[in-house]
C-alpha cells in the first residue's frame, strides 16, 4: 500500500507553477509568516489560511492524491491555476519543518474534499453504467463526411496558393506581408482544418525571421504540400500513416487499443500558448514497458490546464494510446497509486543515437518537429555564441536549440553540471536539443529546467 501523504520537494512544487511570475510569488509565500492553521493529512490533503490584503484570510486547500494530478481550491480572486497561495502552501508543506502539522482537516477543507470525491463517485457510476449519451451514429457519420469535404476543399485551395507562391518566386512572400497568410489561415479554419491553419500561420511568420528565411520557407512549403497530398490521397495510405495525417490536419481522435499498465515517472511538464489556447505537455516514462508517452491538456489563453503532475514523481496507472504510427500521445486512465518521489531516472543514449532515434521517428511521421530522448553523461559546453551538449565519453555533441539557449533553464543546467556529466531528458529535433529535466550524477533527484 502506497503512503498517501509523501512530501514533495520544492522543485516538484515549483514545476506546477503556470508561469514565472507565479513561481516567484509562490516562493515568497512559502514561509510560515502569512500562514495560520496549516495542516496535512495522511490521505494527501494540505490546507491553510493565508493572510491577504483584506481582513479575511484566504482559505487554501490542495488534494495531492487527486487521480488526475493535484487539485486546488483557494478563495482568492486569481485566475491562475494553481494560484500563488496554493504554491506557497505546498512549499511550506514540502519544507518539512513542522509548520504544517499532521491532523484532521477543518470543516471547510473537509467539505471541499468530500464534494470532489462524491462527484468522482457519481461520474464513475455513470461511466460504469454507460451513462453517456451515445448519439445518432448515422448523424455522426454524416457530420464527419461533411467535415472531410470541407477539409478537402481547403487542402485543394491551399495547394493552389502554394503553387502560386512558387511560380511567383519566394521573394513575393516578403512583399505580400503577413496579411495574405492570415487570410489563408482563416480559410483553413473555416474548412475545419486547424492543423493546416497553424502551419499556414507559421509560413506567414518566416519572411520576418531573419537571415536564411527563404530556405526555411521552402522547407515548410514542402512539408505543408506533403500534408496536403497526404490528406487528398489518404485512402491509399497505410492505416497508421493515414491516422497520422488526420491528426496533423487537425481532426480529433480518440484513444484506442488495450490500456497499458505501468509505473509512470513524470519526466517533464511545460506549457505553450498560441494566443488563443494554452497547451500543457507532460512526458511520462514507463519503468516496465520502457515507453516514453505524452499527455496533452488544454485551457483558454491566460489560464493553466487543470491536469498537472510534478516532475520526478511516479505513480501506477493505465494509459491508452491515440491512433497514428509512432504517435506518443496517450490518455490517462485509471490510477492505482498517488504520485510519490522516486530516486530513478530513464536510461540514456549517446548524442549520436539520440539523433538517429529522431530520424527513425520521421519515417512514421514526416511532420514531427522533435522526439523525446534522454541523454546519458553529457556536459553543457559553449560553442561560439551557442551551446551544445557534448558526450562525456566521446567526441560528438548535439546543439541546444536557440529557444532553449535563451531561457534561464540552460543556466540552471550549466550550474547543475559544474563542468561534469549529467543525465538530461528533452526533445531532439531538426533545430537541436531542448533540455527539459536533468539529473546530476551524485543524486537521483530530478531537476526541472522549464
Amino acid at each position: 500500500m502506497t503512503q498517501q501523504g509523501v512530501r514533495w520537494t520544492a522543485d516538484q512544487v515549483l514545476a506546477l507553477a503556470p508561469d514565472a511570475a507565479s513561481r516567484r510569488a509562490g516562493s515568497e509565500l512559502g514561509a510560515a509568516g502569512p500562514w495560520s492553521q496549516a495542516g496535512s493529512s495522511d490521505e494527501g490533503t494540505v490546507w491553510g489560511l493565508c493572510k491577504g490584503s483584506g481582513s479575511t484570510p484566504y482559505r487554501t486547500v490542495v488534494d495531492t492524491a487527486e487521480a488526475n494530478g493535484p487539485a486546488y481550491s483557494c478563495t482568492c480572486p486569481s485566475r491562475k491555476f494553481p494560484c500563488k497561495h496554493a504554491l506557497g502552501l505546498l512549499l511550506l508543506w514540502a519544507g518539512g519543518d513542522g509548520t504544517v502539522s499532521r491532523g484532521r482537516a477543518p470543516d471547510w477543507a473537509e467539505q471541499w474534499i468530500e464534494g470532489r470525491r462524491q462527484h468522482a463517485r457519481i461520474e464513475g457510476t455513470a461511466a460504469g453504467r454507460g451513462g453517456g449519451a451515445t448519439g445518432d451514429p448515422e448523424a455522426a457519420r454524416r457530420r464527419a463526411e461533411r467535415r472531410a469535404e470541407r477539409i478537402t476543399a481547403g487542402a485543394e485551395e491551399l495547394e493552389q496558393r502554394l503553387a502560386d507562391l512558387l511560380r511567383g518566386g519566394l521573394a513575393s512572400a516578403e512583399q505580400a506581408g503577413y496579411g495574405l497568410w492570415e487570410e489563408t489561415a482563416a480559410r483553413m479554419v473555416d474548412a475545419q482544418a486547424p492543423g493546416l491553419a497553424a502551419r499556414v500561420r507559421e509560413l506567414g511568420s518566416l519572411p520576418a525571421s531573419g537571415a536564411g528565411w527563404p530556405a526555411r520557407l521552402l522547407e515548410e512549403c514542402a512539408l505543408l504540400h506533403l500534408l496536403d497530398r497526404g490528406w487528398l490521397r489518404r485512402e491509399r495510405l497505410p492505416a497508421g500513416l493515414a491516422a497520422t495525417v488526420r491528426s496533423r490536419v487537425g481532426l480529433p481522435g480518440s484513444p484506442e487499443g488495450p490500456p497499458v499498465l505501468d509505473r509512470w515517472l513524470v519526466l517533464a511538464q511545460y506549457d505553450t500558448s498560441d494566443g488563443r489556447l494554452t497547451t500543457r505537455r507532460i512526458w511520462l516514462y514507463g519503468s516496465e514497458t520502457g515507453r516514453t508517452v505524452l499527455l496533452l491538456s488544454y485551457a483558454a489563453a491566460g489560464r493553466a490546464p487543470e491536469q498537472s503532475l510534478p516532475v520526478g514523481l511516479a505513480f501506477e496507472a493505465e494509459v491508452s494510446g491515440y491512433p497514428g504510427d509512432g504517435q506518443p500521445r496517450v490518455a490517462l486512465g485509471e490510477r492505482y497509486t498517488p504520485p510519490e518521489p522516486v530516486a530513478v531516472r530513464p536510461p540514456g543514449l549517446t548524442t549520436v543515437r539520440a539523433a538517429a532515434r529522431y530520424g527513425e521517428a520521421l519515417r512514421a511521421d514526416p511532420w514531427l518537429e522533435s522526439y523525446p530522448v534522454t541523454l546519458d553523461r553529457v556536459i553543457p559546453t559553449p560553442a561560439g555564441d551557442a551551446w551544445q551538449l557534448a558526450d562525456a565519453d566521446g567526441g560528438t555533441a548535439l546543439p541546444v536549440t536557440p529557444s532553449a539557449a535563451a531561457r534561464p533553464g540552460l543556466w540552471r543546467l550549466v550550474a547543475l553540471s559544474g563542468g561534469g556529466p549529467v543525465t538530461v531528458f528533452g526533445e531532439c529535433g531538426h533545430l537541436g536539443f531542448t533540455p527539459l529535466t536533468a539529473w546530476p550524477e551524485t543524486t537521483g533527484e530530478a531537476v526541472p529546467l522549464c
